[in-house]
């Protein structure tokens, strides 16, 4: 019997990619259901949102949680929810993963992956720096998650033009277009790979 693959979703601001897992899976353009959410900040728009649309929904406070109680209670919260691949959206925080979910942990980020990535290298930093060393081509990089900021292996890629105009906010509403693409894509190629029998 077909089955959806079981998504859990880590997030520590807006939500703005967990809304658009949660719409493609909504008008049938994803086969994948969110079975947790889980975001390190109780106050963020992302946990409203996710509330809103009905989502099991989790706040695991990085500031009042501290080692190893952290990282092992995301993997409890993961575990209980039998979620097969875990999407970083946002996630501001170093989550241990542990052997449990290697290889089943994946992250976008808004550059072209090796460039652009690894600590301090987020949100609005990373248009920055693209348009500071003046290239004429970013995008998004959808890659494995491991142990270090930015790293692992890419599943895929998407790019844009950087343009003479563009302004870091410019740049990245023109990323953030691939991203809600590249997403739902990347989830769709490891799904099968992914998914554990029924």
């Amino acid at each position: 019997m077909h089955r959806s693959v079981r998504l859990g979703v880590l997030l520590s601001g807006g939500g703005r990619t967990l809304q658009n897992i949660h719409e493609r899976i909504a008008n049938g353009k994803l086969d994948a259901e969110v079975v947790c959410v889980i975001s390190s900040r109780g106050s963020v728009k992302g946990v409203a949102r996710a509330r809103d649309v009905g989502l099991p929904t989790h706040v695991v406070s990085r500031r009042d949680t501290p080692d190893p109680l952290f990282h092992d209670e995301i993997e409890r919260l993961l575990t209980e929810a039998e979620v097969e691949l875990v999407c970083m959206a946002g996630f501001a925080c170093m989550w241990r993963i542990p052997p449990a979910f290697a290889d089943r942990v994946i992250n976008i980020h808004p550059a072209l992956l090796p460039a652009f990535g690894g600590k301090g290298f987020y949100g609005c930093k990373v248009h920055e720096a693209v348009l500071a060393a003046g290239v004429d081509r970013s995008g998004c990089t959808v890659h494995h998650c491991d142990n270090e900021y930015d790293h692992g292996p890419i599943v895929l890629q998407r790019e844009v033009p950087v343009l003479e105009s563009d302004t870091p906010e410019t740049l990245a509403d023109r990323v953030f277009e691939q991203e809600c693409i590249a997403y739902p894509e990347a989830i769709t190629l490891l799904s099968q790979t992914l998914r554990a029998p029924s």
